[in-house]
Protein backbone atom coordinates (compact mmCIF):
# COMPACT_ATOMS: atom_id res chain seq x y z
CA UNK A 1 0.00 0.00 0.00
CA UNK A 2 1.35 3.42 -1.00
CA UNK A 3 0.78 5.86 1.85
CA UNK A 4 1.00 9.63 1.40
CA UNK A 5 2.21 11.45 4.51
CA UNK A 6 3.38 14.79 5.88
CA UNK A 7 6.14 15.04 8.49
CA UNK A 8 5.59 17.88 10.99
CA UNK A 9 7.01 19.03 14.31
CA UNK A 10 6.09 21.25 17.21
CA UNK A 11 9.20 22.15 19.26
CA UNK A 12 10.90 18.95 18.12
CA UNK A 13 7.95 16.76 19.14
CA UNK A 14 7.58 15.16 15.71
CA UNK A 15 4.62 13.66 13.91
CA UNK A 16 3.60 11.82 10.79
CA UNK A 17 0.26 13.30 9.70
CA UNK A 18 -2.07 11.21 7.52
CA UNK A 19 -5.14 12.25 5.54
CA UNK A 20 -7.89 9.79 6.45
CA UNK A 21 -10.49 11.79 4.52
CA UNK A 22 -9.27 11.34 0.93
CA UNK A 23 -7.88 7.86 1.64
CA UNK A 24 -9.36 5.12 3.83
CA UNK A 25 -6.94 4.09 6.53
CA UNK A 26 -7.20 1.36 9.18
CA UNK A 27 -3.71 1.12 10.65
CA UNK A 28 -2.68 -1.92 12.63
CA UNK A 29 -0.44 -1.54 15.68
CA UNK A 30 2.37 -3.12 13.68
CA UNK A 31 1.97 -0.61 10.86
CA UNK A 32 2.01 2.26 13.35
CA UNK A 33 5.26 0.94 14.85
CA UNK A 34 6.75 0.58 11.35
CA UNK A 35 5.88 4.17 10.38
CA UNK A 36 7.25 5.52 13.67
CA UNK A 37 10.52 3.55 13.48
CA UNK A 38 13.40 5.97 12.95
CA UNK A 39 15.55 3.40 11.13
CA UNK A 40 13.14 1.41 8.95
CA UNK A 41 10.15 3.76 8.66
CA UNK A 42 9.66 7.53 8.62
CA UNK A 43 10.33 8.18 12.30
CA UNK A 44 8.14 10.10 14.74
CA UNK A 45 6.89 10.35 18.30
CA UNK A 46 3.23 10.11 17.26
CA UNK A 47 1.08 9.52 14.18
CA UNK A 48 -1.85 11.89 13.67
CA UNK A 49 -4.83 10.76 11.58
CA UNK A 50 -7.20 13.38 10.12
CA UNK A 51 -10.74 12.02 9.74
CA UNK A 52 -14.28 13.19 9.14
CA UNK A 53 -16.17 14.06 12.33
CA UNK A 54 -18.82 11.84 13.88
CA UNK A 55 -21.01 14.66 15.19
CA UNK A 56 -22.57 17.91 14.03
CA UNK A 57 -20.86 21.21 14.77
CA UNK A 58 -17.37 19.70 14.55
CA UNK A 59 -14.95 20.11 11.64
CA UNK A 60 -12.70 17.06 11.92
CA UNK A 61 -11.96 13.89 13.81
CA UNK A 62 -8.46 13.47 15.27
CA UNK A 63 -6.85 10.14 16.18
CA UNK A 64 -3.44 9.88 17.81
CA UNK A 65 -1.15 6.86 17.86
CA UNK A 66 2.02 6.64 19.93
CA UNK A 67 5.21 5.13 18.55
CA UNK A 68 4.52 1.87 20.39
CA UNK A 69 1.33 1.34 18.37
CA UNK A 70 -1.16 2.34 21.07
CA UNK A 71 -3.92 4.89 20.50
CA UNK A 72 -4.11 7.76 23.00
CA UNK A 73 -6.52 10.52 23.89
CA UNK A 74 -4.74 13.85 23.55
CA UNK A 75 -1.64 15.62 22.19
CA UNK A 76 -1.19 19.39 22.46
CA UNK A 77 1.76 19.75 20.09
CA UNK A 78 -0.04 17.46 17.67
CA UNK A 79 -3.17 19.61 17.82
CA UNK A 80 -1.16 22.62 16.67
CA UNK A 81 0.30 20.64 13.76
CA UNK A 82 -3.19 19.33 12.99
CA UNK A 83 -4.71 22.76 12.33
CA UNK A 84 -1.74 23.84 10.20
CA UNK A 85 -2.00 20.60 8.19
CA UNK A 86 -5.71 20.90 7.35
CA UNK A 87 -5.23 24.57 6.43
CA UNK A 88 -2.18 23.99 4.22
CA UNK A 89 -3.81 21.01 2.48
CA UNK A 90 -6.99 22.89 1.63
CA UNK A 91 -9.25 20.80 3.86
CA UNK A 92 -10.61 23.99 5.46
CA UNK A 93 -10.24 27.75 5.14
CA UNK A 94 -11.19 28.34 8.78
CA UNK A 95 -8.52 29.86 11.04
CA UNK A 96 -10.11 28.16 14.05
CA UNK A 97 -11.55 24.66 13.92
CA UNK A 98 -13.37 22.30 16.26
CA UNK A 99 -11.85 18.84 16.46
CA UNK A 100 -13.14 15.73 18.21
CA UNK A 101 -10.62 13.59 20.07
CA UNK A 102 -11.03 10.53 22.28
CA UNK A 103 -11.08 12.89 25.27
CA UNK A 104 -13.52 15.48 23.89
CA UNK A 105 -13.61 18.57 21.66
CA UNK A 106 -10.58 20.84 21.27
CA UNK A 107 -10.34 24.13 19.36
CA UNK A 108 -6.97 24.88 17.72
CA UNK A 109 -6.52 28.24 15.97
CA UNK A 110 -3.97 29.41 13.40
CA UNK A 111 -2.79 32.85 14.54
CA UNK A 112 -1.73 35.74 12.31
CA UNK A 113 1.89 35.57 13.50
CA UNK A 114 2.22 31.91 12.47
CA UNK A 115 1.86 30.43 15.95
CA UNK A 116 -1.01 28.12 16.79
CA UNK A 117 -3.15 28.38 19.91
CA UNK A 118 -5.22 25.53 21.31
CA UNK A 119 -8.05 25.42 23.81
CA UNK A 120 -7.09 22.16 25.52
CA UNK A 121 -10.21 21.92 27.66
CA UNK A 122 -10.64 21.88 31.43
CA UNK A 123 -8.05 19.91 33.45
CA UNK A 124 -9.30 17.15 35.72
CA UNK A 125 -7.87 16.55 39.21
CA UNK A 126 -10.32 13.97 40.58
CA UNK A 127 -8.40 10.65 40.81
CA UNK A 128 -11.11 8.41 39.26
CA UNK A 129 -11.30 10.67 36.21
CA UNK A 130 -7.53 10.67 35.52
CA UNK A 131 -7.54 7.65 36.30
CA UNK A 132 -5.33 7.42 39.39
CA UNK A 133 -5.85 5.02 42.27
CA UNK A 134 -6.07 7.13 45.43
CA UNK A 135 -8.44 7.65 48.36
CA UNK A 136 -7.38 11.31 48.59
CA UNK A 137 -8.00 14.33 46.37
CA UNK A 138 -4.93 16.12 47.75
CA UNK A 139 -3.11 18.10 45.07
CA UNK A 140 0.20 16.56 46.22
CA UNK A 141 0.18 12.77 46.43
CA UNK A 142 2.82 10.24 47.51
CA UNK A 143 3.91 7.71 44.89
CA UNK A 144 6.34 4.92 45.76
CA UNK A 145 8.84 4.15 43.01
CA UNK A 146 11.75 1.77 43.62
CA UNK A 147 11.53 2.23 47.37
CA UNK A 148 11.42 6.04 47.21
CA UNK A 149 8.38 8.18 47.97
CA UNK A 150 7.88 10.79 45.26
CA UNK A 151 5.60 13.82 45.67
CA UNK A 152 3.48 14.05 42.52
CA UNK A 153 0.47 15.94 41.27
CA UNK A 154 -1.83 13.74 39.19
CA UNK A 155 -3.87 15.57 36.55
CA UNK A 156 -5.64 14.74 33.31
CA UNK A 157 -5.42 16.99 30.28
CA UNK A 158 -7.60 14.50 28.43
CA UNK A 159 -4.66 12.15 29.03
CA UNK A 160 -3.03 11.29 32.39
CA UNK A 161 0.02 13.08 33.81
CA UNK A 162 2.12 12.70 36.97
CA UNK A 163 4.02 15.92 37.67
CA UNK A 164 7.04 16.20 39.98
CA UNK A 165 8.74 19.42 41.02
CA UNK A 166 12.53 19.08 40.81
CA UNK A 167 15.42 21.40 41.65
CA UNK A 168 17.27 20.87 38.35
CA UNK A 169 15.46 19.39 35.38
CA UNK A 170 18.76 18.55 33.66
CA UNK A 171 19.71 16.29 36.57
CA UNK A 172 16.26 14.66 36.86
CA UNK A 173 16.28 10.83 36.43
CA UNK A 174 13.93 10.94 33.44
CA UNK A 175 15.34 7.98 31.52
CA UNK A 176 15.64 5.72 34.58
CA UNK A 177 12.56 6.71 36.57
CA UNK A 178 10.20 7.74 33.77
CA UNK A 179 9.39 4.19 32.60
CA UNK A 180 8.70 3.13 36.19
CA UNK A 181 6.21 5.95 36.67
CA UNK A 182 4.67 5.40 33.22
CA UNK A 183 3.71 1.81 34.08
CA UNK A 184 2.99 2.34 37.80
CA UNK A 185 0.03 0.17 38.93
CA UNK A 186 -1.73 3.18 40.47
CA UNK A 187 -2.22 4.53 36.94
CA UNK A 188 -4.44 1.89 35.25
CA UNK A 189 -4.05 3.46 31.78
CA UNK A 190 -0.35 4.27 32.29
CA UNK A 191 0.76 7.89 32.60
CA UNK A 192 3.04 10.63 31.23
CA UNK A 193 5.78 11.49 33.73
CA UNK A 194 6.60 15.21 33.93
CA UNK A 195 9.61 16.85 35.62
CA UNK A 196 9.05 20.53 36.42
CA UNK A 197 11.71 23.06 37.46
CA UNK A 198 10.42 26.45 38.60
CA UNK A 199 12.61 29.29 37.27
CA UNK A 200 10.24 31.99 38.56
CA UNK A 201 6.50 32.40 38.98
CA UNK A 202 5.94 32.76 35.23
CA UNK A 203 8.68 30.59 33.75
CA UNK A 204 9.45 26.89 34.10
CA UNK A 205 11.69 24.26 32.54
CA UNK A 206 10.12 20.91 31.70
CA UNK A 207 10.99 17.40 30.61
CA UNK A 208 8.39 14.72 29.94
CA UNK A 209 8.67 10.96 29.59
CA UNK A 210 5.65 10.30 27.39
CA UNK A 211 3.50 7.22 27.67
CA UNK A 212 4.27 4.95 24.73
CA UNK A 213 6.94 7.22 23.22
CA UNK A 214 9.68 7.80 25.82
CA UNK A 215 11.17 11.22 26.47
CA UNK A 216 10.27 13.69 23.74
CA UNK A 217 11.68 17.11 22.89
CA UNK A 218 8.42 18.71 24.03
CA UNK A 219 4.94 17.70 25.18
CA UNK A 220 2.04 20.13 24.82
CA UNK A 221 -0.40 18.37 27.12
CA UNK A 222 2.50 17.81 29.54
CA UNK A 223 3.22 21.54 29.51
CA UNK A 224 -0.42 22.24 30.33
CA UNK A 225 -0.41 19.65 33.11
CA UNK A 226 2.82 21.05 34.60
CA UNK A 227 1.51 24.61 34.64
CA UNK A 228 -1.85 23.79 36.22
CA UNK A 229 -0.07 21.59 38.78
CA UNK A 230 2.31 24.47 39.58
CA UNK A 231 -0.55 26.94 39.91
CA UNK A 232 -2.51 24.59 42.18
CA UNK A 233 0.63 24.18 44.30
CA UNK A 234 0.92 28.01 44.49
CA UNK A 235 4.29 28.00 42.73
CA UNK A 236 3.19 29.71 39.51
CA UNK A 237 0.91 32.44 38.20
CA UNK A 238 -0.64 32.52 34.73
CA UNK A 239 0.49 32.96 31.99
CA UNK A 240 3.61 30.76 32.13
CA UNK A 241 6.46 30.32 29.64
CA UNK A 242 7.38 26.64 29.41
CA UNK A 243 10.94 25.94 28.27
CA UNK A 244 11.37 22.47 26.78
CA UNK A 245 14.34 20.89 25.07
CA UNK A 246 12.72 21.73 21.73
CA UNK A 247 11.74 25.34 22.44
CA UNK A 248 9.14 27.41 24.30
CA UNK A 249 5.37 27.28 24.76
CA UNK A 250 3.00 29.68 26.51
CA UNK A 251 0.33 28.23 28.82
CA UNK A 252 -2.51 30.27 30.34
CA UNK A 253 -5.01 28.99 32.92
CA UNK A 254 -7.51 31.04 34.92
CA UNK A 255 -8.23 28.36 37.51
CA UNK A 256 -10.62 25.56 38.45
CA UNK A 257 -13.33 24.96 35.87
CA UNK A 258 -11.53 26.99 33.20
CA UNK A 259 -9.81 25.63 30.07
CA UNK A 260 -6.06 25.49 29.53
CA UNK A 261 -4.87 27.64 26.62
CA UNK A 262 -1.66 26.62 24.84
CA UNK A 263 0.27 28.65 22.25
CA UNK A 264 3.37 27.75 20.24
CA UNK A 265 4.79 26.91 16.79
CA UNK A 266 3.87 24.16 14.34
CA UNK A 267 6.12 23.42 11.36
CA UNK A 268 5.83 21.29 8.23
CA UNK A 269 9.13 19.45 7.61
CA UNK A 270 8.57 17.43 4.43
CA UNK A 271 6.07 15.32 2.50
CA UNK A 272 6.41 11.97 0.84
CA UNK A 273 5.04 8.50 0.14
CA UNK A 274 5.79 5.23 1.90
CA UNK A 275 5.23 1.60 0.90
CA UNK A 276 3.31 0.39 3.95
CA UNK A 277 3.69 -3.34 4.64
CA UNK A 278 0.82 -5.58 5.73
CA UNK A 279 1.67 -6.28 9.36
CA UNK A 280 -0.32 -6.81 12.53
Amino acid sequence: MKLRFTKMQGLGNDFVVLDGISQRLALSAGQVRFIADRHFGIGCDQILLVERPNQAGVDFGYRIYNADGGEVEQCGNGARCFVRYVHEHGLTDKREIRVETRSGIIAPRLEDDGDVSVDMGVPEFRPPQIPFLSDSESIVQPLEVDGRILAITAVSMGNPHAIQVVADVDAAPVAEQGPRIESHPRFPNRVNAGYLEVVDAQRIRLRVFERGAGETMACGSGAGAAVVAGIRRQLLTSPVQVVTRGGELTIAWEGIGRPVLLRGPAVTVFEGALDLPDTE
